[in-house]
C-alpha cells in the first residue's frame, strides 16, 4: 500500500502523545479529520493501529510497528529533502582565495574548516600562488583574498593587514647536529645535506630569490610536495630543512634553531582583491550599489567572513619556540 507522509507525521504524533487529539492538534488538524486519517491508515493496513480509552490510545503490536518504521521514514525523508535543497539554492559565485605554500600548510585549512562549517551555502576555491603573481591577480580583481609575504608585497597597491609571524626556521633531529645551537646562518646551513621543497614551490623559490646568484651549493637529499613530508624527513635525521616556524608541529621531537640571516624574518600580510574590499557606501549612494546587484556586492559579506576566520586561525596557532629542542 502506499503511505501519505503527512499520515505517517500524524500517526507518530498520536503515538508520541497517547493522545488523537494531542496529536492533532500538533499536526494543526481538527480531531474529526485526525480520526478520520487513522481511519484510513487502518483500513489500507487491514489491522487496528490503535487501542482507544477513556484515557486516550495506545498502539497495538502492529501500530508500534508502524510507528517505529514511520520514524525511520520521515527521518530519511529529511535528509533527502536537505540534501535536495542544497542543489536547488542559487550558489553564489565561490570566492577565491589565493596563498603560498606556508600559508596553505595549516592557516588556511584551519580558517576553512570554522568557514564552510559555518557558511554552508558558499564555496572556496583556494590555489597555491607565489606573492608576485598573487598580488597581479588581486589587482585585477580576479581574486577575493591573498595571503602574501611581506617584503614581497610592499607599496602593491592593495588594502592589506598584518596577518601573522611566517619567519623562517632551519630543523633537524633532535639531539642532532643542531643540539645546544640557538641560531646560525644559512652559509652554515649549507654545509650538511638538507630535504626541502620541490623546486618550483613558493618557499624554495623565495628561499633562492634572496640567497642570488653566489648562494652557496646545497646538497638537497629529496625534495616533496608538502611541508609536513619536509618537517618529518628533517625529524628522522634525513637532513637540515629551512621551514616557517608555523610548519613545525609542537609535538614533534627535534631540534629548532633561527637563522641569523635577515630575509628569513617576514610576516603574512592578508590581501583584499581590488574588486572586492570598498569604502563603505554613503548614504547618496547605497541605493546605487543596491541597483546594481553585482557579484562583488553580494560576495562581500562572506569574503570579510572568511577574512575574520582567517584571522582567527592566525590567532590561534601560536608559533614554536626558537632554539628549542621540541620533544
Amino acid at each position: 500500500m502506499r503511505y501519505d507522509l503527512d499520515d505517517l507525521r500524524l500517526f507518530v504524533e498520536i503515538v508520541a502523545e497517547g493522545s488523537i487529539t494531542a496529536g492533532a492538534r500538533r499536526m494543526h488538524l481538527s480531531l474529526p479529520s485526525a480520526s478520520a486519517r487513522v481511519r484510513s491508515l487502518e483500513h489500507h493496513a487491514g489491522v487496528t493501529l490503535l487501542i482507544r480509552g477513556r484515557r486516550g490510545v495506545r498502539p497495538t503490536p502492529a501500530g508500534t510497528t508502524l510507528a517505529r518504521h514511520a520514524r525511520d521514514v520521515l527521518a530519511q525523508t529529511a535528509r533527502l529533502e536537505g540534501a535536495v535543497a542544497g542543489y536547488a539554492r542559487s550558489p553564489a559565485a565561490p570566492l577565491t582565495l589565493l596563498g603560498g605554500g606556508s600559508a596553505l600548510h595549516r592557516l588556511v585549512p584551519q580558517a576553512l574548516v570554522t568557514f564552510l562549517g559555518a557558511h554552508p551555502d558558499v564555496d572556496v576555491t583556494v590555489t597555491e600562488s607565489r606573492t608576485p603573481r598573487t598580488v597581479r591577480v588581486l589587482a585585477d580583481g580576479e581574486a577575493d583574498l591573498g595571503i602574501v609575504i611581506d617584503d614581497e608585497a610592499r607599496d602593491c597597491g592593495l588594502d592589506t593587514e598584518p596577518l601573522g609571524d611566517d619567519s623562517l626556521v632551519v630543523i633537524g633531529q633532535a639531539g642532532g647536529i643542531l643540539a645546544g645551537r640557538t641560531a646560525l646562518a644559512y652559509s652554515e646551513v649549507a654545509e650538511h645535506p638538507l630535504v626541502g621543497l620541490d623546486a618550483d614551490s613558493s618557499l624554495r623559490r623565495w628561499i633562492e630569490k634572496n640567497l642570488g646568484p653566489h648562494a652557496p651549493v646545497v646538497r638537497y637529499r629529496t625534495s616533496v610536495a608538502h611541508l609536513t613530508a619536509v618537517v618529518a624527513l628533517a625529524a628522522a635525521g634525513v637532513g637540515l630543512a629551512v621551514v616557517p616556524r608555523r610548519a613545525i608541529d609542537p609535538g614533534q621531537p627535534l631540534d629548532v634553531c633561527d637563522l641569523q640571516d635577515p630575509w628569513s624574518r617576514r610576516g603574512h600580510l592578508l590581501a583584499w582583491g581590488a574588486k572586492t574590499r570598498t569604502p563603505p557606501a554613503t548614504h547618496a549612494d547605497t541605493a546605487t550599489h543596491a541597483d546594481t546587484g553585482t557579484d562583488t556586492d553580494a560576495k562581500a559579506p562572506a569574503v570579510s567572513a572568511l577574512a575574520d576566520h582567517l584571522r582567527r586561525a592566525s590567532r590561534s596557532e601560536p608559533p614554536a619556540p626558537s632554539g628549542a629542542h621540541r620533544d
